[in-house]
């Protein structure tokens, strides 16, 4: 597809998620509607229709109101999604930064809330929990320090003011520091969130080590024919459609491999009645930003 069919794509999507009440009139669901509300500004920049930006907005104002804990933010809406996840925290700051392209209210709210939840998920000099109780007195219970959460604390920290957060991104540089060499990540979000991360930093080290490691690892994975990346390794058969899409935002970010974009995006459109998640919000969205990252692209976050 060219660049007119794939927004022509993206538009019928929505219109299809609207019309089955999937999303954004959906159930809330945090990553999703982070996912989402970077998708529908992307849309307003490139077409200057202001019912995009409005949708987006109405999204900030329903996650607020349903999600919204203060500090922070609960993972779902549904009674199993219950706690909140650091990096779901992270992007959806990110979505908010994102709406601060167009009005920088949003910006000062991401800086704000961003001050605010970080010592609550952060223990300096040790790592950042996963997953905390809702309330943020005390981690989920079963719960340790996230593998990435540092990395996307850094960088979204960066990318929201790295003077204003300079204390809190220093933290979590000082973790990356005692991380990045030895880690490994052996799934397939995972390794494209943290290719899409890289690609904000591509000059510092750890930043380096882990883009070669990680397209390595991904390459390892990858199961063609038919055309996709399994979930981890020693797991070839297993592969879901919105991971995957994870992982295409992660290689466009870094312009790496543009065929094996293209075929996981007709793998999965030809099976994806077969998938675990395929009446799930997440996987409609993600494949939008999969097939075209619009604003989560390093080059397009430029605030004026």
């Amino acid at each position: 597809m060219n660049m007119l069919q794939h927004t022509e794509h993206i538009i019928r999507k929505l219109e299809w998620m609207q019309e089955e009440h999937l999303w954004p009139n959906g159930i809330r669901y945090l990553w999703t509607d982070a996912m989402g509300v970077v998708l529908l500004v992307s849309l307003y920049q490139e077409l200057g229709d202001p019912d995009y930006l409005e949708t987006a907005e109405w999204v900030a104002a329903e996650v607020d109101r349903v999600l919204g804990r203060n500090p922070g933010f609960r993972i779902g809406e549904e009674p199993d999604r219950h706690g909140q996840y650091f990096h779901y925290n992270a992007m959806w700051l990110f979505a908010l930064r994102t709406l601060g392209l167009v009005k920088p209210a949003y910006l000062e709210r991401a800086v704000d809330e961003a001050r605010e939840m970080h010592p609550y998920f952060v223990l300096p000099g040790s790592g950042v929990f996963w997953k905390m109780r809702e309330d943020l007195t005390n981690p989920e219970p079963g719960y340790g320090f996230g593998a990435l959460d540092h990395f996307h604390g850094y960088v979204i920290y960066t990318l929201l003011d790295p003077r204003e957060l300079a204390g809190e991104r220093a933290q979590m540089h000082t973790l990356i520091e005692k991380s990045y060499r030895s880690l490994q990540i052996n799934q397939d979000l995972g390794l494209g969130i943290m290719l899409w991360l890289t690609h904000f930093s591509p000059r510092e080290r750890w930043a380096k080590t882990q883009r070669k490691r990680s397209l390595g690892m991904l390459t390892k994975l990858w199961e063609d024919p038919p055309g996709y990346f399994a979930r981890e390794l020693g797991a070839p058969d297993t592969r879901y459609a919105f991971t995957n899409y994870g992982v295409l935002l992660g290689l466009q970010a870094q312009d790496e491999h543009p065929e094996r974009v293209r075929k996981v995006l007709r793998y999965f459109e030809a099976t994806a009645e077969k998938d675990t998640y395929a009446d799930s919000a997440i996987t409609h969205v993600m494949e939008c930003v999969a097939t075209d990252p619009g604003l989560f692209l390093r080059e397009s976050q430029e605030i004026s």
